[in-house]
């Protein structure tokens, strides 16, 4: 069984965020960059 790797945007950076942080007590998935929330590509149509 293959699982998808999800891809992130991070809309204030302007690009795809391969490898993003998650936050330990919320579960926001956050910029490594800029620590603003990403939006999930998927969602975008993009990637």
């Amino acid at each position: 069984m293959e699982t998808k790797k999800e891809t992130w945007y991070c809309p204030k950076c302007a690009k795809a965020v391969a490898e993003p942080l998650v936050c330990g007590d919320c579960l926001a998935v956050i910029c490594r960059d800029c620590g603003s929330a990403l939006e999930s590509a998927d969602d975008l149509g993009y990637g």
